[in-house]
């Protein structure tokens, strides 16, 4: 119950370490302090400094309940409802994935090209396939004060998410939420198709950590049989909605370089880049024409 916390800054973070280390969660520390500051409105200097300082009954209830959400295996982020992405802080809904480290790595490999176009022509067009909760978009938005995005999903939920943090972001009137299965109902052209699909085959989902598999969408990790069948239809139809010059970028499963590789290059597409994640894992391809 919420009365068997300590009521003191503190001790409270001491005892939801405790509690969320019990249960065998990864990183219990920064998990417990991630909760505990949210829900109490602190920050990590007063709990240093102000150790002592009373939370009062209301955020001790809700810190509780999140803590019993942590330790019955919820992800951090879910239970806050947001996460931080290229230094944007995104709302989450139950139909986004959670954006994740390995994607800032496509956000890296596209943003000169990006930036270059819009030095070049005062403009530079994005297409965000699965926008989920719009990251990618809104990272380069964020970096590129002159990109137009367009961020593309199945589902609504997602959707509004994406343009909720768009508003939220001040990007409002730079982002389009698009309701489309991938390119049907997409219109014009653009200097970026950039996307981070599902790339899980359907057997292998049932293996995946549970965070992954309970929490996140399937429709954002099931890619079908082999895990390529979003590349298959990225690659055939993409070419009808790409400026000349224009790259596409794609996000892939580590081990999924060669086959992603040849589906493009079946249609017509050269690979003018790999780039590796954090963990020295190919994680991001970009093509041209």
């Amino acid at each position: 119950m919420a009365d068997q916390l300590p009521a003191a800054l503190g001790p409270l973070l001491r005892a939801a370490r405790r509690r969320v280390a019990a249960a065998g969660i990864a990183d219990p520390a920064l998990d417990s302090r991630l909760i505990v500051e949210h829900f109490s409105g602190t920050t990590r200097t007063q709990a240093i400094a102000e150790a002592e300082q009373k939370v009062g009954s209301a955020a001790l209830s809700a810190i509780e309940a999140a803590l019993r959400r942590r330790i019955a295996g919820e992800p951090v982020h879910r239970i806050l409802g947001y996460r931080e992405f290229y230094g944007l802080r995104l709302s989450l809904s139950p139909e986004t994935l959670e954006p994740r480290p390995d994607t800032e790595t496509l956000i890296d490999a596209v943003l000169p090209f990006a930036r270059a176009t819009a030095e070049r022509l005062g403009e530079c067009r994005i297409l965000d396939l699965g926008t989920g909760t719009g990251a990618i978009a809104l990272a380069l938005l964020g970096a590129v004060p002159a990109a137009t995005a367009t961020g593309v999903d199945i589902s609504p939920d997602a959707l509004a998410t994406a343009a909720g943090n768009a508003r939220d972001l001040g990007f409002g009137e730079r982002f389009k939420a698009l309701h489309s299965n991938w390119f049907e109902k997409v219109l014009g052209r653009y200097h970026v198709i950039a996307s981070n699909p599902p790339y899980i085959p359907s057997g292998d989902i049932g293996n995946l950590q549970d965070e992954v598999r309970d929490f996140d969408p399937r429709p954002a990790l099931d890619g079908g049989t082999d895990g390529l069948d979003p590349y298959r239809v990225i690659a055939a139809e993409a070419a009808a909605f790409l400026e000349a010059q224009g790259k596409v970028a794609v996000e892939i499963g580590y081990t999924q370089k060669n086959e992603v590789s040849g589906i493009f290059a079946a249609t017509g597409y050269v690979l003018t880049g790999t780039h590796r994640d954090l963990g020295g894992n190919d994680r991001v391809l970009v093509f041209e024409r």
